[in-house]
């Protein structure tokens, strides 16, 4: 499936909290805890507020990178989000959303001063191997 969202810039606040995130966490890779950023917004019942997000940083990726093998089924849960959240699913929509839950779970991600479970889910996916 071809995705709307071809490259993804994120900000230096969303670099930054990124960095303590892979600190903390020991993951190396900024896509891992993008997706798991980018899924614990679409998981929160409101609405990302909406507001210009500079892409004053220098962490980009393409949207292949970011979902790698799931790409498509990140596609359409945000298609599904923006569906249900009654907006469109236009290309422009589909941008705009995506940008919001991303850093919106960047942040959830990094004030998460319990960050065991983080680990929990580590432990559990290195068990799984």
């Amino acid at each position: 499936m071809s995705s709307p969202i071809e490259r993804i810039k994120l900000s230096k606040k969303a670099k930054d909290q990124l960095m303590k995130l892979k600190r903390v966490t020991k993951i190396d890779q900024w896509n891992i805890l993008c997706r798991w950023a980018f899924c614990l917004s679409l998981a929160e019942k409101s609405n990302p507020a909406s507001y210009p997000i500079p892409a004053d940083s220098n962490v980009e990726m393409s949207w292949h990178t970011f979902g790698g093998d799931m790409g498509d089924i990140l596609l359409l849960a945000l298609k599904y989000r923006c569906y249900q959240d009654r907006l469109g699913t236009d290309e422009e929509t589909l941008n705009q959303q995506f940008r919001l839950h991303l850093h919106r779970g960047i942040s959830y991600l990094a004030v998460n001063s319990d960050l065991q479970k983080l680990q929990n889910l580590l432990e559990m996916s290195k068990s799984a191997n």
